[in-house]
């Protein structure tokens, strides 16, 4: 199976590219790793070129303006590249008969609902943001490309809160934080009425990998650990992890003032995988990333 991946060089697109290709049905050859010189969201309109020189069987698209912040402050670029872009990528795609999986967000519910429960595959997106109304665009157009009389298949795949090398992620960002409040002599101060689904990078690659092997990917795919967190959660977890003794202070969303309105409750009800069990709690899964992650930070010291 030839499998193309778009925004190869980002956090998710490496570990894609990792996981398929130690995956049998890739073949010697492997996944073709689409970055920017590939497809470029900024100049979509040369994939169908693309698609018919390398010919992929699936495209699982990753590619995406993930800087929150940036959305908001330019809500026009955010629907070019998250959802005009999917779009162009979703009706080529559709026309050559290419299944499509389009790696979307948590960010496509506003984070309102206050029954506690978690939003499901089968809600209906509600953005709240910039970010979140483009990447939800961006699902309703690779639907509607994918409307009747495709023989491909379309499948959306939600993920949140990622972590994982290379870059600067929120683990690596809380032991910098981290350093500099014990130079302060201060308490770290972090979110504590932010609340989602901590999700490990190699997790939902290798979730990807077991729908595509099942060939399941249509419909839409909740791809997050167990167990829900907070950011303060999540940052104590970092520290003891790292063994640094630094006093969390619990502090709201809003002490810091962004151009973007995060959602205070984005937690995804996992998707069961196809041999019925979800992606396992965060916690073990920040054991498994805990090594990278410190001896990353041990390298920019």
């Amino acid at each position: 199976m030839r499998v193309a991946v778009t925004g190869a060089a980002g956090r998710l697109g490496r570990a894609l590219i990792a996981a398929l290709a130690d995956a049998p049905f890739t073949g010697p050859a492997g996944p073709l790793a689409w970055d920017r010189g590939a497809f470029d969201l900024d100049a979509p309109a040369v994939i169908g070129t693309r698609l018919d020189q390398d010919r992929p069987e699936v495209v699982v698209h990753a590619a995406a303006w993930t800087d929150v912040d940036g959305c908001a402050l330019d809500p026009e670029l955010a629907l070019r590249r998250n959802a005009a872009a999917t779009g162009v990528l979703a009706e080529a795609c559709a026309a050559r008969g290419t299944d499509l999986l389009v790696i979307s967000t948590n960010e496509v519910f506003d984070g309102t609902r206050t029954d506690g429960q978690p939003y499901r595959a089968t809600d209906a997106p509600r953005p709240g943001n910039p970010y979140g109304r483009s990447k939800a665009e961006g699902e309703r157009l690779a639907t509607e490309a994918f409307g009747t009389g495709t023989r491909a298949a379309l499948g959306i795949a939600r993920t949140a809160w990622l972590f994982g090398a290379p870059g600067r992620d929120f683990p690596s960002r809380i032991l910098d934080a981290a350093e500099r409040a014990q130079a302060a002599a201060e308490p770290l101060r972090a979110v504590a009425d932010e609340w989602g689904t901590p999700t490990y990078t190699f997790d939902v690659a290798g979730a990807i990998v077991d729908l595509l092997a099942e060939d399941a990917i249509a419909g839409i795919h909740h791809l997050v650990n167990g167990q829900v967190a907070s950011r303060a959660d999540w940052a104590r977890d970092v520290l003891a992890r790292a063994g640094l003794k630094v006093d969390v202070l619990d502090v709201p969303a809003d002490t810091w003032q962004r151009p973007s309105a995060v959602p205070r409750w984005a937690v995804l009800e996992p998707t069961p995988l196809p041999a019925g069990e979800p992606l396992r709690p965060w916690p073990a899964a920040m054991a498994d990333y805990a090594p990278l992650l410190l001896r990353a930070a041990r390298a920019r010291a």
